[in-house]
């Protein structure tokens, strides 16, 4: 163990920019979050600006140094090591002179590749991608954003065939801010996510840079998930400080949730939900239009996981919050539906505001509530949109187990919208499985956290990550299983009709 055992992680999300710094056993000792504004040039288009998530960056890191110790103090010292989480399929381009963004980052919820996608799939190019990433072509990953930015971008394509551009998905961005632009690396759990990476060998892929015509020119360096990167210019905070992990927030979040054993299963819930469970070794290609990644790469060593993906969770209830009114903050969800919870549900509300995601991945689907009447109320609608978080996730673990997957023991969850016990209590009901809601909910900058103490060794291995893995909640599936049936039933033919099949 070093003798720093301090350690900051940044987590770079889809709707804040958050610092967080832990002690050696995973205690959080101050936390600084800035919202990070949302730009929706058109329909199904959503950005971020590039330079104002690093000016977030290093406002919340001074902010909790400043908090524990100081720039500059002695304290600072105690600082082992920074790790970095980020929202994974989000891609920058930028001009490596300058380090200016070329235009804003395209966020992983963007929908203009749709077409391109569509297109792959007419010409028969979906075994391809499928085989070499685990991935399905969709627009959703990095692959359509970084040739988009090359057509459309006046003279990016000449900049990027002489060398003059980088490419990356935000922690790319983030570390060659910190390192003063000495190092354009990535980890093998982000690279994963661009559709341009054959997992199996963890390298850039000729075919598939062909394809979607990405010059290998621009490409970061993929390296481990925990190690040292580089260290951060020492004017940022009074001293050079190792950079010794990146990873994509959900597989952080598996790391967070000490989910290393083959079979282990996280939800995470925030702007979206993500389930993973860890397929150790083993590349399990889903036919069920389910993901196959690198959950993280240690040592050169590969642990892959299956992972579900649905866009949208905590942006229903941002939308009847900010569009709706129906509530002042996500807080206040809970007292809500806990005052209606003799009512029977008669509502459904599937939040497809930008396309469903596994296992339907259907970019057309919009989003809908079902079911209403002259007296249903604001508190029935609020209960439709924490059951639809409930019904999309026992949707992916349904296709989990038809993918060969055994049924999971317990059903590990995160994410902010799980301080809500009513939610966690409804998630064992609908998918008829124990859940368990950890000490630390905010397990992707946990994950990121235990990581940076691996790569500089404040951590010998994944045993004493483990041991820091502290649990607050269990719940039990209480719903009887005839109306579970009913239920789910319910709410498949609301999915059907939001997809135009009935």
């Amino acid at each position: 163990m070093t003798q720093a055992t301090r350690i900051l992680a940044i987590d770079q999300g889809t709707t804040s920019t958050r610092a967080v710094m832990f002690d050696a056993a995973g205690h959080a000792l101050a936390s600084e979050q800035i919202p990070l504004r949302q730009i929706y040039p058109r329909d199904g288009w959503v950005e971020h600006d590039a330079d104002e998530i690093w000016l977030a960056a290093t406002k919340v890191c001074r902010a909790v140094i400043e908090r524990t110790g100081g720039i500059g103090r002695g304290d600072m010292g105690s600082v082992a090591a920074i790790g970095i989480t980020n929202q994974r399929e989000t891609a920058v381009i930028w001009d490596r002179a300058t380090g200016r963004p070329i235009h804003n980052a395209i966020v992983w919820q963007d929908r203009r590749g749709a077409a391109a996608c569509e297109a792959l799939r007419a010409a028969g190019h979906e075994p391809l991608v499928q085989a070499r990433t685990g991935l399905v072509p969709d627009s959703y990953f990095s692959a359509t954003k970084a040739t988009w930015l090359l057509d459309n971008v006046a003279g990016a394509r000449d900049a990027a065939a002489a060398g003059r551009l980088a490419f990356g998905t935000i922690d790319s961005w983030l570390l060659w801010n910190l390192t003063g632009g000495k190092v354009h690396a990535t980890d093998a759990t982000n690279a994963s996510r661009t559709m341009l990476v054959d997992i199996a060998t963890g390298r850039w892929d000729d075919a598939l840079l062909d394809l979607f015509r990405v010059p290998r020119a621009v490409l970061p360096e993929i390296r481990d998930t925990a190690g040292v990167f580089g260290a951060t210019d020492a004017q940022l905070f009074g001293r050079a400080v190792p950079v010794a992990a990146l990873v994509g927030d959900q597989q952080s979040a598996l790391v967070g949730q000490a989910g290393f054993r083959e079979g282990m299963i996280k939800s995470t819930y925030g702007t979206g939900c993500f389930v993973l469970v860890n397929t150790g070794a083993r590349q399990l290609a889903s036919t069920h239009k389910l993901l196959t990644t690198v959950a993280y790469q240690l040592n050169g060593q590969r642990t892959y996981a299956l992972e579900g993906s649905i866009f949208n969770a905590g942006t229903a209830i941002q939308w009847l919050r900010d569009n709706l009114r129906l509530v002042g903050h996500a807080g206040e969800t809970e007292a809500l539906v806990r005052a209606i919870e003799d009512a029977p549900p008669r509502v459904h509300f599937v939040p497809a505001f930008t396309g469903l995601g596994a296992p339907y991945w259907d970019s057309e689907a919009r989003g809908a509530i079902l079911g209403l009447t002259r007296d249903t109320s604001a508190a029935e609608i609020v209960r439709a949109a924490l059951e639809a978080v409930c019904f999309q996730t026992n949707d992916l673990l349904d296709t989990f187990r038809r993918d060969g997957m055994p049924p999971p023991g317990v059903l590990r969850v995160d994410g902010g919208m799980v301080a809500n016990a009513w939610l966690v209590q409804a998630l064992a009901d609908i998918t008829g499985v124990p859940v368990e809601r950890p000490a630390m909910t905010e397990t992707t900058v946990l994950g990121a956290a235990f990581l940076a103490g691996l790569g500089v060794g404040v951590f010998a291995d994944l045993a004493g990550v483990e041991s820091a893995w502290r649990r607050d909640l269990r719940t039990e599936p209480r719903l009887d299983p005839a109306r579970r049936s009913s239920r789910i039933d319910g709410w498949s033919a609301a999915v059907a009709r939001v997809r135009g099949r009935t």
